[in-house]
């Protein structure tokens, strides 16, 4: 469970206890999980790059912003990997991260169209509200179910850092001088953005952190099996309590009180889901 640290931004990697590292309390499963997000994370100059193009004639302060946010990214995704070599001697993850970026390109990465593929800036930021809620939940989980150290300061790092990223997309989503959005607008971007959640993002990502370069050939990427082989970890880490924030934090970007009875309604769903995906590992509801 959660030590009860309070960690602030702005850290740095040096500020992480590397040596007290516990190769014993290792999770295997854990850490093929961690591998997969370490590259994900580190991914974050293409995102930048979009939105800075979505963002490109807005506020100063909102592209600086985005570059902050973008380099803090990349260094979740230094601290992942590097713990994960620590795991695991034979997990290379600047050349795991290469094979990742190679293969995973959408169009939006590389068009140089300004505009979002939500259709308005407030779209954007709407389903970056919800992707910083997905990973402030998912590292919190890392950190609760982690008895190893390292892992259990960096998911604790990162987790703060990611809530902190919600609010700052929140904020500039409320700062858009665009026409709100109807709360069924709202709420059907935030469900799309969750669906993608399956795409070849996450499934690709794990491949290339737990397929070594050397067994591609006779064990091909299938998006299917690796996102199955992603969920039967990673949906197993979380509690009640971390789905019922997560839910709390979406319908804030989408306009819905925290408490209502519709945020309720999805809180116990999500729940349900999550459950079902986790197959005969059961999940705890603590």
């Amino acid at each position: 469970m959660t030590d009860g640290r309070i960690y602030q931004g702005g850290w740095s990697l040096n500020e992480v206890a590397w040596d007290e590292f516990d190769a014993s309390k290792v999770d295997t499963r854990l850490l093929a999980a961690v591998k997969a997000a370490s590259l994900v994370e580190y991914n974050a100059p293409d995102y930048v790059t979009y939105l800075s193009r979505v963002f490109r004639d807005g506020p100063t302060q909102t592209l600086n912003d985005l570059e902050r946010w973008g380099q803090e990214e990349i260094q979740h995704g230094l601290a992942l990997g590097r713990w994960a070599e620590m795991a695991d001697p034979t997990f290379n993850f600047k050349d795991a991260f290469a094979r990742f970026r190679a293969g995973y390109r959408p169009a939006h990465f590389t068009s140089e169209d300004a505009v979002s593929v939500r259709g308005s800036r407030r779209g954007e930021m709407i389903a970056r509200c919800v992707v910083e809620c997905g990973t402030s939940s998912y590292y919190s989980a890392i950190r609760d179910a982690t008895d190893e150290p390292v892992l259990k300061e960096i998911a604790g790092r990162i987790a703060a850092d990611e809530f902190r990223h919600y609010r700052l997309f929140l904020e500039t989503l409320n700062a858009q001088t665009e026409a709100d959005l109807p709360v069924w607008r709202k709420l059907y971007l935030a469900f799309t953005r969750v669906q993608e959640s399956d795409d070849d993002e996450l499934a690709y990502a794990y491949y290339c952190a737990n397929v070594a370069s050397t067994d591609v050939t006779h064990t091909p990427y299938n998006r299917l099996r690796y996102a199955r082989a992603y969920n039967a970890t990673a949906m197993t880490l979380y509690r009640r309590h971390h789905i019922k924030k997560l839910v709390q934090m979406v319908a804030k970007a989408c306009g819905l009180g925290a408490q209502s009875w519709l945020t309720n309604i999805a809180s116990a769903a999500l729940w349900q889901v999550l459950r079902l995906r986790a197959g005969n590992r059961a999940l705890g509801n603590a």
